[in-house]
Protein backbone atom coordinates (compact mmCIF):
# COMPACT_ATOMS: atom_id res chain seq x y z
CA UNK A 1 0.00 0.00 0.00
CA UNK A 2 1.18 3.69 -0.93
CA UNK A 3 2.48 5.68 1.96
CA UNK A 4 -0.04 8.38 0.21
CA UNK A 5 -2.27 7.79 3.62
CA UNK A 6 0.26 8.62 6.18
CA UNK A 7 -1.37 12.16 6.42
CA UNK A 8 -4.78 10.89 6.09
CA UNK A 9 -7.21 10.16 9.54
CA UNK A 10 -9.95 8.27 9.17
CA UNK A 11 -12.96 8.09 11.43
CA UNK A 12 -15.35 5.50 11.68
CA UNK A 13 -18.95 7.00 12.60
CA UNK A 14 -21.64 4.88 14.67
CA UNK A 15 -24.76 5.23 15.96
CA UNK A 16 -23.94 5.40 19.69
CA UNK A 17 -26.32 2.78 22.65
CA UNK A 18 -26.72 2.54 26.04
CA UNK A 19 -24.95 -0.87 25.70
CA UNK A 20 -21.52 -0.48 26.23
CA UNK A 21 -20.78 -3.45 23.63
CA UNK A 22 -21.97 -0.72 20.79
CA UNK A 23 -19.10 1.18 21.43
CA UNK A 24 -16.64 -1.46 22.32
CA UNK A 25 -17.20 -3.53 18.59
CA UNK A 26 -16.09 0.18 16.94
CA UNK A 27 -12.98 0.41 18.85
CA UNK A 28 -11.72 -2.91 18.18
CA UNK A 29 -12.62 -2.34 14.38
CA UNK A 30 -10.84 0.67 14.76
CA UNK A 31 -7.83 -0.96 16.27
CA UNK A 32 -7.92 -3.31 13.53
CA UNK A 33 -7.16 -0.64 10.99
CA UNK A 34 -4.42 0.48 12.76
CA UNK A 35 -2.99 -2.15 12.69
CA UNK A 36 -3.05 -2.98 8.98
CA UNK A 37 -0.76 -1.38 6.68
CA UNK A 38 -3.33 1.54 5.37
CA UNK A 39 -4.61 4.00 8.01
CA UNK A 40 -2.39 4.83 10.99
CA UNK A 41 -4.82 7.15 12.12
CA UNK A 42 -7.76 6.32 13.00
CA UNK A 43 -10.65 7.70 14.97
CA UNK A 44 -14.12 6.64 16.34
CA UNK A 45 -17.30 9.15 16.55
CA UNK A 46 -21.24 8.69 17.36
CA UNK A 47 -24.17 10.23 16.08
CA UNK A 48 -25.76 10.11 19.79
CA UNK A 49 -25.24 8.94 23.52
CA UNK A 50 -21.55 7.72 23.12
CA UNK A 51 -18.40 10.02 22.35
CA UNK A 52 -16.72 11.51 20.71
CA UNK A 53 -19.10 12.82 18.97
CA UNK A 54 -18.83 13.84 14.90
CA UNK A 55 -17.05 16.95 15.45
CA UNK A 56 -14.70 16.30 18.12
CA UNK A 57 -13.89 13.66 16.28
CA UNK A 58 -12.35 15.82 13.37
CA UNK A 59 -11.17 18.32 15.96
CA UNK A 60 -9.07 15.48 17.38
CA UNK A 61 -7.28 14.71 13.57
CA UNK A 62 -6.89 18.23 12.48
CA UNK A 63 -4.28 18.34 16.10
CA UNK A 64 -2.52 15.30 14.23
CA UNK A 65 -1.23 17.06 11.11
CA UNK A 66 -3.14 15.70 8.45
CA UNK A 67 -4.27 16.64 5.16
CA UNK A 68 -7.10 14.71 4.65
CA UNK A 69 -10.08 13.50 6.60
CA UNK A 70 -12.30 10.75 5.58
CA UNK A 71 -14.95 9.73 7.46
CA UNK A 72 -17.25 6.26 6.68
CA UNK A 73 -20.27 5.19 8.44
CA UNK A 74 -20.14 2.14 10.43
CA UNK A 75 -23.92 0.81 8.97
CA UNK A 76 -24.53 -1.65 6.91
CA UNK A 77 -26.75 0.10 4.30
CA UNK A 78 -27.68 3.59 3.05
CA UNK A 79 -30.23 4.99 5.04
CA UNK A 80 -31.68 8.37 6.72
CA UNK A 81 -28.96 8.33 8.71
CA UNK A 82 -25.95 7.81 6.48
CA UNK A 83 -27.60 10.33 3.37
CA UNK A 84 -29.24 13.12 5.81
CA UNK A 85 -28.33 13.05 9.64
CA UNK A 86 -24.73 12.28 9.38
CA UNK A 87 -23.74 15.00 6.51
CA UNK A 88 -25.49 17.24 8.59
CA UNK A 89 -24.00 16.25 11.74
CA UNK A 90 -20.34 16.43 9.89
CA UNK A 91 -21.48 19.79 8.45
CA UNK A 92 -20.29 19.46 4.91
CA UNK A 93 -19.81 22.60 3.22
CA UNK A 94 -18.70 25.11 6.27
CA UNK A 95 -16.92 22.77 7.67
CA UNK A 96 -14.87 22.12 4.86
CA UNK A 97 -14.65 25.54 4.33
CA UNK A 98 -13.36 25.60 7.78
CA UNK A 99 -10.96 22.72 7.39
CA UNK A 100 -9.53 24.42 4.03
CA UNK A 101 -7.77 27.60 5.57
CA UNK A 102 -6.11 24.76 7.51
CA UNK A 103 -5.15 22.89 4.54
CA UNK A 104 -6.99 19.83 5.30
CA UNK A 105 -9.91 18.30 2.93
CA UNK A 106 -12.98 16.58 4.02
CA UNK A 107 -14.22 13.04 2.68
CA UNK A 108 -17.61 11.33 3.18
CA UNK A 109 -17.28 7.34 2.09
CA UNK A 110 -20.44 5.14 2.00
CA UNK A 111 -22.10 2.76 4.30
CA UNK A 112 -20.84 -1.27 4.62
CA UNK A 113 -23.03 -2.41 1.45
CA UNK A 114 -23.36 -5.70 -0.03
CA UNK A 115 -19.86 -7.21 0.27
CA UNK A 116 -18.01 -10.70 -0.34
CA UNK A 117 -16.63 -10.25 3.19
CA UNK A 118 -20.02 -9.94 4.99
CA UNK A 119 -21.19 -12.50 3.14
CA UNK A 120 -18.32 -14.87 4.09
CA UNK A 121 -18.83 -13.55 8.11
CA UNK A 122 -22.82 -14.36 7.75
CA UNK A 123 -22.08 -17.85 6.65
CA UNK A 124 -19.84 -18.68 9.37
CA UNK A 125 -22.48 -17.09 11.74
CA UNK A 126 -24.71 -19.23 10.48
CA UNK A 127 -22.46 -22.33 10.86
CA UNK A 128 -21.47 -21.68 14.22
CA UNK A 129 -24.91 -21.41 15.46
CA UNK A 130 -25.90 -24.83 13.79
CA UNK A 131 -22.92 -26.49 15.34
CA UNK A 132 -21.05 -27.40 12.48
CA UNK A 133 -17.03 -27.20 13.19
CA UNK A 134 -15.74 -24.44 10.73
CA UNK A 135 -12.38 -22.60 10.68
CA UNK A 136 -12.65 -18.85 11.02
CA UNK A 137 -11.42 -17.62 7.86
CA UNK A 138 -12.18 -14.10 5.67
CA UNK A 139 -12.77 -13.09 1.98
CA UNK A 140 -9.13 -12.27 0.55
CA UNK A 141 -8.37 -8.50 0.86
CA UNK A 142 -6.85 -7.42 -2.56
CA UNK A 143 -4.49 -4.43 -2.19
CA UNK A 144 -5.78 -1.74 -4.04
CA UNK A 145 -3.49 0.84 -5.01
CA UNK A 146 -4.92 4.50 -4.43
CA UNK A 147 -4.80 7.06 -7.76
CA UNK A 148 -6.98 9.44 -6.89
CA UNK A 149 -9.48 10.54 -4.07
CA UNK A 150 -12.47 11.02 -4.80
CA UNK A 151 -14.70 13.93 -5.29
CA UNK A 152 -14.73 16.71 -1.80
CA UNK A 153 -17.89 17.57 0.10
CA UNK A 154 -17.70 20.78 -0.69
CA UNK A 155 -18.54 19.58 -4.72
CA UNK A 156 -20.82 17.28 -3.61
CA UNK A 157 -22.87 19.96 -2.04
CA UNK A 158 -22.34 22.16 -4.30
CA UNK A 159 -24.21 19.68 -7.17
CA UNK A 160 -26.70 19.38 -4.79
CA UNK A 161 -27.38 22.57 -4.80
CA UNK A 162 -27.50 22.77 -8.67
CA UNK A 163 -30.34 19.93 -8.65
CA UNK A 164 -32.16 21.93 -5.30
CA UNK A 165 -32.45 25.26 -6.89
CA UNK A 166 -34.28 24.76 -9.97
CA UNK A 167 -36.91 23.01 -8.26
CA UNK A 168 -37.81 25.69 -5.76
CA UNK A 169 -36.98 28.90 -7.70
CA UNK A 170 -40.51 30.12 -7.54
CA UNK A 171 -40.43 30.13 -3.61
CA UNK A 172 -36.94 31.24 -3.97
CA UNK A 173 -37.49 34.20 -6.09
CA UNK A 174 -40.11 35.74 -3.71
CA UNK A 175 -38.30 34.51 -0.18
CA UNK A 176 -36.12 37.27 1.77
CA UNK A 177 -32.65 37.06 0.82
CA UNK A 178 -31.89 36.10 4.62
CA UNK A 179 -34.38 33.52 4.08
CA UNK A 180 -32.94 31.52 1.57
CA UNK A 181 -29.74 29.79 3.23
CA UNK A 182 -32.04 28.58 5.62
CA UNK A 183 -34.77 27.24 2.95
CA UNK A 184 -31.99 25.59 0.45
CA UNK A 185 -30.21 23.99 3.90
CA UNK A 186 -33.49 22.14 5.11
CA UNK A 187 -34.62 21.05 1.47
CA UNK A 188 -30.63 19.56 1.00
CA UNK A 189 -30.87 18.19 4.45
CA UNK A 190 -34.50 16.20 3.80
CA UNK A 191 -34.42 15.77 -0.27
CA UNK A 192 -37.89 16.88 -0.25
CA UNK A 193 -38.26 20.33 -2.01
CA UNK A 194 -41.81 20.26 -0.02
CA UNK A 195 -40.28 21.79 3.06
CA UNK A 196 -39.77 24.99 1.10
CA UNK A 197 -43.26 25.30 1.49
CA UNK A 198 -43.53 24.37 5.18
CA UNK A 199 -41.38 26.60 6.24
CA UNK A 200 -42.56 29.69 8.12
CA UNK A 201 -39.75 32.19 9.02
CA UNK A 202 -41.28 35.24 11.08
CA UNK A 203 -39.84 38.60 10.01
CA UNK A 204 -37.37 39.04 12.77
CA UNK A 205 -36.43 35.27 13.31
CA UNK A 206 -33.30 35.31 11.37
CA UNK A 207 -32.17 38.68 12.58
CA UNK A 208 -33.13 37.90 16.03
CA UNK A 209 -31.53 34.77 15.68
CA UNK A 210 -27.95 35.80 14.27
CA UNK A 211 -27.70 38.29 16.86
CA UNK A 212 -28.28 36.38 19.76
CA UNK A 213 -25.35 33.83 18.24
CA UNK A 214 -22.81 36.54 18.32
CA UNK A 215 -23.97 37.76 22.03
CA UNK A 216 -23.22 34.48 22.89
CA UNK A 217 -26.73 33.27 24.12
CA UNK A 218 -27.07 30.07 25.28
CA UNK A 219 -28.40 27.13 22.80
CA UNK A 220 -31.56 25.16 24.45
CA UNK A 221 -32.41 22.03 22.74
CA UNK A 222 -35.24 19.25 23.27
CA UNK A 223 -32.82 16.28 22.06
CA UNK A 224 -29.36 15.01 22.40
CA UNK A 225 -29.17 14.46 18.56
CA UNK A 226 -29.77 18.21 17.80
CA UNK A 227 -26.47 19.01 20.17
CA UNK A 228 -24.99 16.72 18.45
CA UNK A 229 -25.49 17.87 15.40
CA UNK A 230 -24.02 21.55 16.23
CA UNK A 231 -20.47 22.26 16.42
CA UNK A 232 -19.90 23.24 19.77
CA UNK A 233 -16.41 24.54 19.29
CA UNK A 234 -18.29 27.37 16.63
CA UNK A 235 -20.90 28.19 19.85
CA UNK A 236 -17.66 28.51 21.84
CA UNK A 237 -16.05 31.20 19.81
CA UNK A 238 -19.34 33.38 20.08
CA UNK A 239 -19.03 32.91 24.33
CA UNK A 240 -21.94 30.80 23.90
CA UNK A 241 -23.21 27.13 25.23
CA UNK A 242 -25.53 24.52 23.84
CA UNK A 243 -27.67 23.33 26.94
CA UNK A 244 -29.96 19.76 26.58
CA UNK A 245 -32.09 19.08 29.72
CA UNK A 246 -33.66 16.10 28.63
CA UNK A 247 -31.40 13.24 30.84
CA UNK A 248 -30.91 15.95 33.51
CA UNK A 249 -32.10 14.17 36.90
CA UNK A 250 -33.90 17.20 38.09
CA UNK A 251 -36.02 16.85 35.03
CA UNK A 252 -37.00 13.17 35.54
CA UNK A 253 -37.69 14.43 39.59
CA UNK A 254 -40.25 17.50 38.20
CA UNK A 255 -41.46 14.75 35.46
CA UNK A 256 -41.82 12.12 38.33
CA UNK A 257 -43.61 14.78 40.82
CA UNK A 258 -45.52 16.76 38.49
CA UNK A 259 -46.81 14.33 36.40
CA UNK A 260 -45.66 15.87 33.09
CA UNK A 261 -43.27 14.13 30.41
CA UNK A 262 -39.67 14.71 30.67
CA UNK A 263 -39.72 16.86 27.94
CA UNK A 264 -42.25 19.47 29.65
CA UNK A 265 -39.81 19.31 32.60
CA UNK A 266 -36.48 19.97 30.74
CA UNK A 267 -37.70 23.19 29.54
CA UNK A 268 -39.14 24.22 33.11
CA UNK A 269 -35.73 23.13 34.19
CA UNK A 270 -34.22 25.26 31.84
CA UNK A 271 -35.92 28.34 32.34
CA UNK A 272 -35.60 27.53 35.61
CA UNK A 273 -31.57 27.72 35.33
CA UNK A 274 -32.11 31.04 33.18
CA UNK A 275 -33.27 31.37 29.61
CA UNK A 276 -33.81 35.20 28.30
CA UNK A 277 -32.25 35.85 25.35
CA UNK A 278 -31.92 31.95 24.52
CA UNK A 279 -32.66 30.15 21.23
CA UNK A 280 -34.64 26.79 21.32
CA UNK A 281 -34.42 24.25 18.91
CA UNK A 282 -37.47 22.15 18.96
CA UNK A 283 -36.92 19.23 16.68
CA UNK A 284 -39.28 16.03 18.72
CA UNK A 285 -41.26 17.10 21.44
CA UNK A 286 -44.44 18.86 20.66
CA UNK A 287 -45.10 19.15 24.14
CA UNK A 288 -41.78 20.62 24.58
CA UNK A 289 -43.32 23.42 22.39
CA UNK A 290 -46.38 24.17 24.14
CA UNK A 291 -44.18 24.05 27.38
CA UNK A 292 -42.27 27.05 26.02
CA UNK A 293 -45.87 28.82 24.86
CA UNK A 294 -47.07 29.23 27.93
CA UNK A 295 -44.16 30.00 29.87
CA UNK A 296 -43.82 32.96 26.91
CA UNK A 297 -47.60 33.37 27.65
CA UNK A 298 -46.68 33.93 31.62
CA UNK A 299 -44.14 35.90 31.48
CA UNK A 300 -41.83 33.91 32.95
CA UNK A 301 -38.89 33.79 30.08
CA UNK A 302 -38.37 36.13 26.92
CA UNK A 303 -36.10 33.87 24.42
CA UNK A 304 -34.64 35.45 21.53
CA UNK A 305 -35.88 32.75 19.28
CA UNK A 306 -37.60 29.19 18.60
CA UNK A 307 -37.47 27.06 16.24
CA UNK A 308 -39.90 24.49 16.55
CA UNK A 309 -39.99 21.61 13.94
CA UNK A 310 -41.51 18.51 16.16
CA UNK A 311 -42.98 15.63 14.14
CA UNK A 312 -46.01 13.43 14.75
CA UNK A 313 -49.46 12.99 14.77
CA UNK A 314 -50.37 13.73 17.72
CA UNK A 315 -49.52 17.59 18.96
CA UNK A 316 -47.18 18.49 16.69
CA UNK A 317 -48.70 20.88 14.32
CA UNK A 318 -50.72 22.46 16.95
CA UNK A 319 -47.72 23.07 19.14
CA UNK A 320 -46.36 24.51 16.28
CA UNK A 321 -49.48 27.01 15.25
CA UNK A 322 -49.16 28.08 19.04
CA UNK A 323 -45.66 28.79 18.66
CA UNK A 324 -46.89 30.99 15.49
CA UNK A 325 -48.97 33.37 17.62
CA UNK A 326 -46.17 33.97 20.01
CA UNK A 327 -44.66 37.64 20.39
CA UNK A 328 -41.33 36.06 19.61
CA UNK A 329 -39.46 35.55 16.73
CA UNK A 330 -39.82 31.94 15.04
CA UNK A 331 -39.03 29.32 12.36
CA UNK A 332 -41.53 26.57 12.21
CA UNK A 333 -42.88 23.58 9.75
CA UNK A 334 -46.11 23.72 8.84
CA UNK A 335 -48.32 20.42 9.46
CA UNK A 336 -46.83 17.27 11.00
CA UNK A 337 -43.80 17.37 9.29
CA UNK A 338 -40.78 17.85 11.08
CA UNK A 339 -37.38 16.56 12.75
CA UNK A 340 -34.44 17.22 15.24
CA UNK A 341 -32.55 17.04 11.72
CA UNK A 342 -34.51 20.06 10.27
CA UNK A 343 -34.07 22.41 13.69
CA UNK A 344 -29.77 21.17 13.28
CA UNK A 345 -29.72 22.50 9.79
CA UNK A 346 -31.83 25.51 10.67
CA UNK A 347 -29.27 26.61 13.12
CA UNK A 348 -26.26 26.10 11.46
CA UNK A 349 -27.58 28.16 8.28
CA UNK A 350 -28.19 31.10 10.83
CA UNK A 351 -24.78 30.21 12.71
CA UNK A 352 -23.02 30.31 9.31
CA UNK A 353 -24.58 33.96 8.82
CA UNK A 354 -23.32 34.65 12.36
CA UNK A 355 -19.83 33.70 11.36
CA UNK A 356 -19.83 35.42 7.84
CA UNK A 357 -17.12 38.49 7.45
CA UNK A 358 -19.31 41.67 6.57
Amino acid sequence: MSNSLENVGLILIGHGSKLPHNQENIEKIANLLRERSAFKLVEIAFMIRNTPTIPQAIDNLTKKNVTKIVLVPVFLAAGIHTTQEIPEMIEIKNQQSQLSKKGIQLFYGEPIGADECIAVILEEKALKALGTDWEHHHAPFKSIPIKAYPATSTKIYEQSMQLIRPEIQEILSTAPKTHIPIIERVVHTTADPQFAQLLEISPQAVQAGVTAIKAGAKIITDTKMIRAGIHEGRIQQFGGEILTYIDDPRANQIATKEGVTRSTAAVRLAIQDGADGAIFLIGNAPTAAFELASQIQQNKVKPALIVAVPVGYVGAAESKETIAKLPTPYIITKGRKGSSTIAVAIFNALLNMAEAKP
